[in-house]
């Protein structure tokens, strides 16, 4: 088991988001799911018998989705980055993942149920570490204004003045 698993809160949408999340990366699974039994049910106000948390795994990250209720809702406060290869990749997990969703600039997304993703090429942040502070100005500016973001964009501005 690994140390730390980050919990994510939903109304009652967590084994929906759990099997929607899995159809969309690798090495991926759906856990054990463990149910509201009277107590619990009492305590939360959520039904009897139906889930309370679903534990699954991302591309071999643990995560575990609770539903809670409509107490808390996702914000951009929190985010998942996903590094892709790519541009193939980007476009198939932007796709996927803003289906239903919201798409925001710079790679950001919200996907259906409000959980913000960002869908970015590994060579960005080898272009925005590079010591030359103008390449990644130029990657900056060209950044700025995508939504989706597109590698090949980037690349002419790191590489032109």
């Amino acid at each position: 088991m690994q140390r730390i698993t980050p919990c994510l809160w939903f109304d009652t949408q967590a084994e929906e988001a759990v099997k929607f999340y899995v159809s969309i990366f690798r090495n991926s699974r759906m856990g054990g799911i463990a149910r509201y039994g009277e107590e619990g049910a009492k305590a939360s106000g959520r039904p009897n018998g139906s889930v309370m948390t679903v534990a699954f795994q991302l591309d071999g990250q643990e995560f575990l989705a609770l539903n809670g209720g409509p107490v808390f809702k996702f914000t951009e406060a929190v985010s998942f980055i996903v590094n892709c290869e790519t541009q193939a990749e980007i476009d198939e997990k932007w796709a996927r993942l803003s289906e239903g969703g919201a798409e925001g600039v710079c790679g950001w997304l919200k996907d259906k149920f409000g959980l913000s993703w960002q869908i970015v090429p590994t060579a960005l942040g080898e272009m925005m570490r590079d010591k030359d502070a103008r390449k990644a100005e130029r990657v900056t500016k060209a950044l700025v204004l995508m939504k989706k973001i597109d590698i090949e964009t980037l690349k002419r501005a790191y590489e032109h003045a």
